[in-house]
């Protein structure tokens, strides 16, 4: 081994094991928001998330959890700590991609030698500073970074591409070796494996392809380069769509075929499927030897090693058939299968062609048949979902102003002005569209928060440019905030001086590069096809593009080692202060990111799923919204067996037949869910919506006849034109009668309250349609008797509470429905009745806070929202206690919201001036006049702020701190204080008036 290669393995694992480090100490010590919850539960005992599904890193999550030796507590940073150690290889792969290709730029080598000469010390020094300098670059990058701390998939996935693009350069510098396909096979089984993390590796292909192209062709040119692009897209298309669903849908044919029209048994004919298939596979490796051809050899085995990796799939049928606790879409047979690869549940949107925003559907389209398994057969589940089908004149080329929501079309004007409704979207005003937001909102913004500033965690915010104003002078919220970076552009800068020295040097090898960039970048934007509203950043989908970048900002090293030759002529000298330069990228990346990057201390998300699952009694029913209100508490049961006797019914899940079924059955020590009706009822097609059909001579349902009735599908609730038939429901009044004496033996009514007791719930239901997750609610009230406890986490829509609000009671951060009525309810008009006694215990002694008082904690914008639901409920309690004349309990409630979530830690909300009426009553005035002069003072500079940049782009962080505004008004009028009320009146005043205009 020559001295550079030694060298070059050193340095590279040498920043191997900065980055590991970094990524190790800034480590989330629990189970991230968002799907980083579910992934871990799902990793511990392999059980089957949303689909896709990502099969090798849960199989890599499960093994790596081993080490947690049994306590679990510690899984959590072990699968965590597995997105950091496939970050940190990233980053090696990446030096070596990087000092590769500087070694191209540096030193030649004829086509007559087999290898490249040995670079000099000077040549050495500069390509491994330019390795250095690029991979801790995007070792340190903003959306990088965010990936390598929890268990997500997309770090993982920047290894596959990572480690795609190496091997392919370890091809190019073997190319001429006998042997050298061996590297081509690794990369197509890499490529298999990467297919069960994400797909985003199949995007690096077209990028591959061209290093294929200009090794193997001496004389490139335009037309070669274009049918390799062509066929680099034809390899992605056959994998996309060929093998990935292709291959378990021919299989799903052949199944049905034999089993329905030849009256084999079951699985018959996947096994015949899978014995034609692998007897093929035997015919194409014979026919290349018959015919000595590499080339089909090759294929073939590429093919295979495809499939070897592909087959980590396998585990998604095989535990589904087991019926585990998560089970979503419950894919134990090839043709759910087919469906859950295909995320059929999640809709499609228009690509290439389709309908625009006003289109009007002119027909329905049956959509792909469902089946299940009945008397040996099976049987076609009917109906059939409807898609809605447009006439030509409604479609266009590249729809991006596609979506039909009004929400969505209000988005839409703010990026493309002249856009009227009802009228069709011109070309131009869709491709607007698509470049002002869709490119330069969603990618070139996200671009530039890793190699130029960030600007803050507040969703929507903008780039930190070289003279933008200083952290200083910004609202706190903007300039305080730890996400507040700004890195003066000097990676930025750095990466155009390395792209232009590779254009002027090895124009090949730039277009290479570019091509990884736009594929992983532009492409994507395209292909996903955003609407104007996300939940939350997507910079995360868009680290192939930085990746690319990252290459040149690497060999900006060695373009400014060119550029100093005139100024310093000794090489070695030259070389360094190269390097120095070239290392204030990732030094300023590292300094910046730091405090907003880690991590440790941060409890937030499993200390809320802790709390929200003790908000309940024993043996209950929660109903909770998706994602951050369901996959902490699913790791909280799954990996910690926290209160694993709550059963969490997870709304939007309700409204699929799969999902119903699995809760009813019994899941550790729940019991199923009290669900009367049968599997028919709830089917797909069946009771989706009930829409609502008035009938005057019924005044008000009996809540247990109306799900009798609709279990019977029986006529007195069916409308039928002929062609179209459904239940609906006659009144939008429902009644349920209570078993008074029952429910007293049941010992769940408060001393307290035994007088709010009533014999009969009235509610409406109100006239829009009743969806099938309403349906199941509905049909578990009056199904249980009050025997199991229900519960509502209060984070769910009101519009989900179906207006039983009156009979909810406040535990902790759940509503429990109970046959109570409130007689100050109405005057109050809140979402519960707040019992004190259990509401005490539970805030005060109960939940745990960790982290929340510590100010080097970075809360961004999605770990705040559930401190604010503390302060909430912290507030309604003190209230509560100084209604009740218990100015003691008042007092210690207000002052334990304020020291375990104080200011500095957790800034201020919107429910903290609730604190203020009881911080006077209690003599803690100065207390109460702090919070309200630091919520005015802050709401006041950052509406200012967001009235000069774009306020548009911030509506909802503008109505946040409007109805923060509102509630510090409502406060200070509350406890007589004239001078802030109107303060806070006078900046309220003009967008009041201006809204209701």
């Amino acid at each position: 081994m020559s001295s550079f290669k030694r060298l070059n393995n050193l340095v590279g694992w040498v920043v191997f094991a900065i980055a590991a480090v970094v990524f190790l100490l800034t480590l989330e010590p629990t189970a991230p928001f968002w799907d980083c919850g579910e992934f871990t539960a799902c990793a511990y005992k392999l059980l089957v998330p949303h689909p896709p599904g990502a099969p090798t890193f849960l199989i890599l999550g499960r093994l790596i959890s081993l080490f947690s030796f049994g306590d679990p507590t510690r899984v959590p940073v072990l699968v965590n700590a597995l997105s950091a150690l496939s970050s940190a290889f990233t980053v090696l792969f990446l030096f070596w991609i990087i000092t590769r290709m500087g070694r191209k730029l540096l030193v030649a080598r004829s086509e007559f030698e087999t290898e490249t000469p040995e670079p000099t010390s000077y040549q050495t020094l500069l390509i491994l500073g330019a390795g250095i300098v690029g991979a801790l670059s995007f070792a340190f990058s903003d959306s990088f970074w965010f990936n390598a701390e929890e268990s997500e998939v997309y770090a993982m996935s920047s290894l596959c591409t990572a480690a795609v693009v190496w091997i392919m350069m370890k091809w190019e510098e073997h190319a001429r070796d006998a042997d050298s396909d061996k590297w081509l096979i690794l990369i197509a089984y890499v490529i298999g494996l990467s297919i069960g993390v994400h797909l985003l590796n199949l995007l690096a292909l077209p990028a591959l392809a061209f290093i294929y192209y200009y090794r193997r062709t001496k004389n490139p040119n335009l037309v070669g380069g274009l049918v390799t692009l062509a066929v680099s897209l034809v390899i992605v298309g056959s994998v996309l769509v060929g093998i990935i669903p292709g291959l378990p849908t021919l299989a799903g044919g052949f199944e049905v075929f034999f089993v329905n029209t030849i009256g084999l048994p079951f699985d018959s004919g996947l096994i015949i499927f899978l014995l034609l298939f692998v007897g093929l596979i035997w015919f194409g490796f014979r026919l290349s030897y018959q015919r000595r051809s590499q080339l089909l050899n090759t294929a073939m085995l590429c093919f295979v090693f495809i499939l070897i990796g592909y087959s980590t799939y396998l585990i998604v049928p095989i535990r589904s058939s087991f019926h585990p606790t998560i089970n979503e879409n419950d894919p134990e047979d090839v043709l759910s299968f087919v469906s859950y690869l295909k995320r059929e549940q999640y809709g499609s949107r228009p690509l290439l062609y389709g309908p625009q925003f006003n289109a009007q559907p002119d027909h329905y389209e049956e959509g792909a048949p469902r089946y299940k398994r009945e008397n040996g057969k099976y049987v076609e589940i009917l109906p059939r979902a409807q898609e809605p089908g447009y006439a030509d004149a409604d479609k266009m080329l590249l729809p991006r102003l596609y979506s039909y929501d009004p929400a969505h079309i209000q988005e839409y004007k703010k990026w493309v002005p002249d856009l009227q409704e009802g009228t069709k979207p011109t070309m131009g005003q869709n491709l607007g569209f698509l470049f002002r937001y869709q490119i330069g909102h969603m990618f070139w913004r996200y671009f530039f928060w890793n190699y130029v500033g960030r600007e803050s965690d507040i969703q929507q915010a903008g780039v930190v440019w070289p003279g933008s104003p200083s952290a200083a002078t910004l609202p706190p919220r903007i300039g305080g905030s730890f996400a507040h970076n700004n890195f003066f552009a000097i990676p930025l800068i750095l990466g155009l001086i390395g792209l232009f020295v590779q254009l002027r040097r090895r124009g090949h090898d730039a277009l290479v590069v570019g091509l990884l960039f736009l594929f992983t970048g532009i492409a994507i934007v395209v292909y996903l096809n955003q609407p104007p509203i996300e939940p939350r950043e997507r910079d995360y989908t868009f680290c192939g593009a930085t990746f690319a970048y990252a290459i040149w900002i690497g060999l900006g090293v060695i373009g400014l080692g060119q550029l100093l030759a005139a100024a310093l002529k000794a090489d070695n000298a030259r070389a360094g202060v190269a390097i120095v330069l070239g290392l204030l990228s990732p030094t300023i990346l590292l300094a910046q990111g730091w405090n907003d990057h880690n991590r440790t201390g941060r409890y937030n998300s499993v200390d809320s799923a802790r709390n929200l699952l003790n908000s309940c009694a024993p043996n209950a029913i929660l109903f909770t919204n998706g994602d951050n209100d369901t996959f902490p508490l699913w790791y909280a049961q799954e990996v910690e067996g926290i209160r694993t006797d709550v059963r969490v019914a997870v709304l939007s899940y309700l409204n699929t037949d799969w999902y119903i079924q699995q809760m009813k059955r019994r899941a550790y020590l729940s019991q199923g869910l009290p669900i009367s009706m049968n599997d028919n009822t709830y089917a797909q097609g069946n009771n989706d919506m009930l829409p609502f059909s008035p009938n005057p001579a019924v005044d008000s349902l009996d809540l247990k006849q109306f799900i009798s009735l609709v279990g019977q599908g029986s006529p007195l609730l069916k409308y039928s034109d002929g062609n179209y038939s459904t239940m609906t429901f006659p009144t939008p009044k429902f009644f349920l009668n209570v078993d008074t004496a029952a429910v007293k033996k049941l010992g769940i009514i408060p001393k307290d309250r035994e007088k709010q007791l009533v014999s009969r719930l009235d509610w409406s239901m109100g006239k829009k349609a009743i969806e099938k997750k309403n349906l199941v609610i509905l049909d578990m009230i009056a199904t249980n008797n009050w025997k199991r406890p229900i519960y509502f986490s209060s984070t769910v829509a009101p519009s989900d509470y179906m207006n039983l609000q009156p009979y909810f009671q406040l535990e902790g951060m759940a509503y429990r429905l109970l046959p109570l009525r409130d007689p100050n309810y109405d005057r109050r008009g809140d979402e519960g009745y707040v019992e004190k006694s259990i509401c005490y215990d539970e805030l005060m002694h109960k939940f745990q806070y960790r982290g929340l008082n510590n100010a080097s904690v970075f809360y961004d914008e999605n770990n705040l929202r559930f401190p604010a639901n503390y302060r909430d409920k912290f507030a309604r309690l003190a209230n509560s206690y100084l209604a009740a004349g218990d100015m003691a309990k008042a007092k210690e409630v207000a002052n334990k919201c304020l020291d375990v979530m104080p200011d500095n830690a957790v800034p201020f909300d919107y429910y903290t001036p609730q604190l203020v009426p009881v911080l006077v009553a209690v003599g803690e005035k100065d207390k109460a006049n702090a919070i309200l002069d630091k919520l005015t003072e802050r709401s006041i500079n950052i509406l200012s702020y967001y009235q000069t940049h774009d306020g548009a782009l911030f509506d909802d962080a503008q109505r946040s701190y409007l109805l923060t505004l509102q509630s510090v008004y409502q406060a200070a009028a509350q406890v007589h204080d004239e001078a802030r009320a109107k303060k806070a009146y006078e900046v309220l005043a003009p967008y009041l008036q201006e809204r209701s205009q």
